[in-house]
């Protein structure tokens, strides 16, 4: 009897038992879910948590958690229409919608994954550079020598990166080894951020009233900094590139109609809790060491710097330097991987090119360029970052529209196409998605016109 079959007959033994007794067994099942919060826990979404601590306080605590519960409906949807119909989403998407629709769809993602890599190398190579000097006291002067540096540290980086989507790609066993090495690494993170912030709490940094009343939606921003801000919230925590990479970990992984559940359950307990509580554990201690400071951090909020200063606010070295940057240097790696695959899969998606075989692999190392971002990074700064996630948040609707359109395609799903009440829930749920992100994307362009 083969693995997966195996697999299979568990998942029917579990769904007769108790929701909360099929977690555990869930939790060592599940897999793709986890690959998300890789791709998701990235420079983008360190940046922005950072911003919108440092210059909202508590007050848009409420803009990523709401964030990711748009994004995770909408990949419920997608992990039920492929495990239903055993189809790749961007065939679905050419087939019973628009070829030209999933065309925009596979270049906004390819095109998202590259230009990202031009803020999450010179993010891992600044990270690994404060490991560095914590660790041993050394550190280059600035100029020529540095960027040499850095650049050699970026270069570390994308060879370990290379490595591992290489043999991802390579299916079988490294599928299930890359995915236990992001659940590890995951932890490491929430627990870095954790640790941030109790030391913050310790010493008397955070109002946690405020951080309640944080989480509750209650005003807008206005300026256009913080308008890009809340984009960039929505273009990073359920990317472009995500909802393209997302199906593909799914059939890679083997997974099929009994495997449906699952997929609910390991899109929560991968992405969203993860996601929610690094997201805000960042913005909690931003908001605590820098807002109303009277520190100037307009345009000095790339992790490194962020660093440095939540020592300068009152932190201990080891906690504000050394595990703030292990936190943020494995959100950059996990995210700069899954940035390959997502180029490999709308790669091969685009040209009809079969998985696993040598073009696609060579289209792993598309992002490779971005390893030049180190040398302009400090033209640039981390804002970079922002207007980049602002615009993928742009590009959303394009994906969330095809998905409802999908949703509701009877040759596509046949009988397992949402019906009655439930057709009305789905429906309601992914049309409310849309819409909001629409409502944001056009509030976002009254306010920059008003600013004009």
């Amino acid at each position: 009897m083969s693995e997966q079959t195996l697999e299979i007959q568990t998942l029917q033994q579990l769904a007769q038992r108790p929701a909360l007794a099929r977690l555990p067994a869930y939790l060592r099942l599940s897999g793709p879910g986890w690959l998300q919060g890789a791709m998701t826990l990235g420079g983008g979404s360190a940046i922005t948590s950072l911003t919108i601590g440092a210059m909202y306080g508590y007050e848009l605590l409420w803009v990523q958690p709401l964030s990711m519960l748009i994004g995770c409906i909408m990949l419920f949807a997608l992990s039920h229409q492929t495990l239903s119909s055993g189809q790749r989403p961007y065939e679905a998407m050419r087939r019973y919608v628009s070829p030209s629709l999933a065309w925009l769809w596979a270049v906004a993602a390819l095109a998202s994954s590259i230009i990202w890599g031009f803020s999450h190398y010179p993010l891992s190579a600044g990270m690994l550079e404060d490991i560095v000097s914590v660790a041993s006291g050394f550190r280059p002067e600035d100029g020529p020598g540095r960027e040499l540096y850095l650049f050699l540290l970026a270069v570390a980086v994308w060879a370990l990166c290379a490595f591992t989507a290489w043999n991802y790609g390579a299916g079988g066993r490294p599928v299930k080894v890359f995915e236990t090495a992001i659940k590890l690494l995951s932890t490491m993170i929430v627990l870095a951020f954790t640790w941030v912030v109790a030391s913050a709490s310790l010493s008397g940094q955070v109002d946690w009233s405020a951080v309640l009343a944080g989480f509750v939606p209650s005003s807008l921003p206005t300026d256009a900094a913080g308008v890009t801000t809340v984009m960039a919230a929505l273009g990073t925590a359920v990317g472009i590139n995500m909802t393209f990479v997302y199906g593909y970990t799914l059939l890679e992984r083997g997974w099929q109609r009994e495997h449906r559940e699952l997929a609910r359950y390991d899109i929560v307990i991968g992405l969203v809790l993860p996601y929610i509580l690094v997201t805000s554990l960042m913005a909690i201690a931003a908001a605590g060491a820098f807002h109303g400071s009277g520190l100037d951090i307009r345009g000095k909020l790339a992790p490194a710097q962020a660093a440095s200063m939540f020592v300068d606010a009152g932190l201990n070295p080891v906690t504000g330097r050394l595990i703030f940057a292990f936190g943020v240097l494995g959100m950059a790696v996990g995210s700069l991987v899954m940035h390959m695959l997502c180029c490999g899969a709308a790669a091969a998606a685009l040209f009809g090119w079969a998985p696993h075989s040598r073009r696609y692999r060579l289209a792993l190392l598309l992002p490779t360029p971005a390893v030049l971002g180190v040398f302009l990074w400090s033209t640039l700064g981390a804002y970079l970052v922002l207007p980049t996630s602002a615009i993928c948040g742009f590009l959303l609707p394009i994906a969330y529209f095809g998905w409802l359109l999908l949703n509701n395609r009877e040759d596509y799903l046949g009988p397992d196409r949402p019906r009655g009440g439930r057709a009305l829930l789905y429906n309601g749920a992914m049309l409310l998605c849309i819409v909001t992100v629409l409502a944001s994307v056009c509030y976002s362009t009254a306010v920059a016109l008003a600013l004009i």
